[in-house]
């Protein structure tokens, strides 16, 4: 890289399963990707038990292959968005979080320096995996702030948080307090959920919460927005002026 180019700017998206991310942040990755930073999709597990129904009804089907295949469909998400991907392979159903994968999670953001991160709501009483996930996201973070991790290493700055929307919202106590429009990119967004093969039934869901996000946005601005995500931000917006 040449000397005067500066560095790209990075944020994190982290996943509970290999498809949590292309549903529910999949317009936010594919719009910083465009606008030229390095999205980096953590996956802790690929949801191999209980986010593939539609693979362990073909006959034959093993626990590998599934991963493999859900590995698979992420990955061409990740590149049609433009990001790129780690995997964890924590176990799904459920999922369990050591010191070792927090500490590694930390790793990445020391080496990464994200402008923010992206996971779950912190409740979702339909699945225990993804609050699990967004504790250890911002666990992580915390772990990655202090002075005596790894301290050959520069410490993690205060990135802010968004957590993305559930699939039920309401029984998570999630609110959205951010509005993103996504409608410049929403076809690849689309095309991103048609990778996640073992999860179809959920396409037409994330369309319409997209489009009701995007309703929502115009009505509480001047955009002429169709498709947006929402998020609910964890900390304090600090800045000098409102906008």
């Amino acid at each position: 890289m040449d000397s005067t180019t500066e560095p790209r700017k990075t944020a994190i998206v982290v996943s509970a399963h290999s498809a949590d991310f292309v549903w529910r942040a999949g317009g936010a990755i594919a719009l910083y990707a465009e606008r030229g930073w390095t999205v980096t999709v953590v996956c802790l597990s690929f949801g191999e038990r209980g986010e593939s129904a539609k693979l362990w009804r073909e006959p034959g089907m093993s626990l590998d292959a599934v991963k493999a295949a859900r590995r698979d469909e992420a990955e061409r998400a990740a590149e049609i968005l433009g990001a790129r991907t780690m995997f964890f392979d924590l176990g799904d159903y459920p999922m369990r979080i050591s010191d070792d994968a927090l500490f590694r999670l930390a790793d990445v953001y020391r080496e990464l320096h994200p402008e923010f991160i992206l996971t779950h709501s912190t409740s979702d009483p339909y699945n225990f995996d993804h609050p699990l996930a967004s504790n250890a996201a911002q666990e992580a973070r915390v772990i990655a702030q202090a002075h005596g991790h790894a301290p050959d290493t520069k410490v993690l700055g205060a990135p802010p948080v968004f957590l993305f929307e559930p699939h039920q919202p309401e029984q998570c106590g999630w609110v959205p307090n951010v509005l993103l429009d996504i409608t410049p990119v929403w076809t690849k967004k689309y095309a991103a959920f048609k990778t996640m093969a073992a999860q179809e039934h959920l396409w037409e869901y994330y369309e319409r919460a997209a489009l009701q996000r995007g309703a929502q946005g115009a009505r509480n601005s001047n955009r002429k927005m169709k498709y947006a995500e929402g998020y609910q931000r964890v900390f304090p917006q600090v800045a000098e002026v409102f906008l």
